[in-house]
Formats: C-alpha cells, structure tokens, sequence
C-alpha cells in the first residue's frame, strides 16, 4: 500500500485490528512450528521495514543488509557469552553497533549509484561474512558461538516460542508505528523527493546526502535489531545465516510485499518466509526461484502484493452494477 495513499485514519484503524489478530494467533497455532515461523516472520518484518525504507521511499539499493543483520546478532552474542553483559544491555548495544557500521560503509558507497551502489554493497556483505568465518578467537568461526542467554522478564526467562512470538511483535509492531511516522514527515517526503530525482531535489533545497546517510544507518539500526532478537530466540549463532543469498531473500520481500509500502514488509516477509519453508528440499535452486519471483512481480505486480490486494478490491467493487432504482 502507497505510503503517499495512506492516511492517519487508515493506520490509526489498521494497528489495533493488526495488533488484536496477531496477540491472537498463537491461541490458533497448536504446534510450536508454526510458531516458531511466526517469530521469524516478525523478525524479517523488521529487516523488510529497515530495507524498505532505505530502497522504497529512498531509492538506494543494498545487496549486504544481511551483514548488519549478522553484526547485531554477533555483537549480542561476544557482550552476554564473553563479556557477561546481561542479554538485554547485548540487545540494546547491537543495532548501535550495526548503526555505527552503516555509517561508517555508507559514507563512502552512497556518493555512488545504481548498480555501482548495489555492486559496493555486496562487496561488504561478503567481507563481513568473510570476517565471522575468519576471526575464529572472536565469532567461533564456522562453528559459531553457543551459550547465548535468553532475554528475560523478572525471573522469567522468555525461552518458550510463545513468550518470544510477542517480544518479537511488540518490537515490530513499534518498529512500523515509527516507520509510518518517519514516512508522513518531513523526513519521509525529503527521502521520496531523493527517490524521484536526486537534482530536482538539490534544487529545493533538499541536503542529499545528510537523508541518504541517515535512512541508511537507520535501515541498519533496524537490521542490527533484528540480528540481535535472532541471536537470543536460536541462542546460537554462526556465519551461514548471514550469507548474500539472505541479502537477496531480503529484497525480494520488500519488492513482493511493495517498494514504499510500510505494512507491504508483514505481506513480503510472511510471503517469502513461508516460501523458504517449502524450499528447503530444494536448497540448490533457491537463487532460480526467488530471481524468478522477483522477475514475475516487477512485471505482473509491479507495485507489490498490498498495493495490487488493495487495487483489485477497489476494481471489483466499482465494476458491481448499481441497484436499479425504484420509482414509487
């Protein structure tokens, strides 16, 4: 759905409804599986939110999101494994630290474009995967770092799928308040001005470069969060998760779910989480289905799955003929 087609009426109706259906979900899912899906969803949610942003409403393509991804989820796990710190000072440290990292790979990439852009950014997706596999001393190397804490409440640690479906949703859920509230400010039309033309933007008075810093960081921030609530929900992490293939999975729920779409990033991460289940069996041909996905929807789908739901409504309802009026 259109952030620009979007109203505060819209939203203010749609998150309770939302909220409401998903706090009772679970009661519904019988079986920890499915479950468990349904936390991954959330936290894809998040990582499709934070890319949305940046490639949706700002128009920068990232090919390496899944290496702040990793560096949130390593960052929780070396401060509560190594360093002791309790499981949410790691959660609060890892999308500063995947933040911190953005800002320091985006300075330098985003003074490119286009395909230059996405080729610089998957070049840093790979090193980093390359470092998590390298710096054995520090990420356990291939075989990952175990003995992660969970996060808990009081006494409660939150180790059940259950107790950890709604931390992961509550972040979400907050996460796309402050997206849609990002979108409908002054921020958001700066960022969509960059995305129709970078010069027609300059020209207004538009500071190109300070927004395409900081919606990067802020896709980072996201990320890195996401990385971290991955880390203390499998308590184990190692480098395979954070690899480029996820990198693409992660733009091909943002373009599913609808470039410049906030909640298009729930339909694009349930549509392509769900689809990763049934795939497993066919590991080595991820790449050809999920680049022909992503071939299908930008010619038949072009605006993604919400804002196509929603147009194909509108038609069919308008094409039901008027009841004939009766005259007395």
């Amino acid at each position: 759905m259109d952030a620009r087609s979007q109203s505060p009426r819209y939203h203010f109706l749609a998150f309770p409804i939302v909220g409401a259906l998903l706090a009772a979900l679970p009661f519904a899912l019988h079986n920890n599986y499915y479950i468990g899906v349904m936390v991954f969803i959330g936290i894809h949610t998040i990582l499709a939110l934070g890319l949305n942003l940046l490639m949706g409403y700002a128009g920068q393509v990232s090919l390496g999101h899944a290496a702040f991804y990793g560096i949130g989820a390593y960052t929780t796990a070396i401060l509560t494994t190594m360093l002791k710190w309790p499981p949410w000072v790691g959660l609060a440290c890892a999308p500063m630290v995947a933040g911190l990292a953005a800002y320091l790979i985006g300075m330098p990439t985003l003074k490119l474009k286009g395909h230059y852009l996405a080729m610089a950014t998957l070049g840093f997706g790979m090193i980093v995967k390359i470092l998590f596999v390298e710096y054995y001393p520090l990420t356990g190397g291939t075989s990952g770092m175990t003995g992660i804490p969970p996060l808990s409440l009081g006494k409660l640690q939150l180790v059940d799928d259950r107790q950890f479906y709604y931390v992961v949703w509550f972040f979400a859920l907050m996460l796309i308040w402050v997206s849609y509230n990002i979108v409908e400010s002054r921020v958001g039309r700066a960022l969509r001005a960059v995305h129709t033309s970078e010069i027609a933007a300059a020209s207004v008075g538009v500071d190109i470069a300070k927004y395409k810093i900081q919606v990067f960081v802020l896709s980072g921030v996201y990320s890195g969060l996401a990385g971290a609530l991955y880390a203390h929900y499998i308590r184990f992490v190692n480098p395979d998760p954070f690899g480029f293939m996820f990198s693409i999975q992660l733009v091909v729920m943002v373009v599913v779910g609808g470039m410049a779409s906030i909640w298009g990033a729930i339909a694009g991460a349930s549509a392509i989480t769900l689809l990763s289940q049934v795939l497993q069996r066919f590991e080595d041909y991820e790449v050809i289905v999920f680049g022909a996905i992503l071939v299908l929807v930008m010619i038949y789908m072009p605006q993604g799955l919400t804002k196509s739901i929603v147009d194909l409504t509108a038609r069919r309802r308008s094409a039901k003929p008027s009841k004939p009026e009766v005259l007395p």
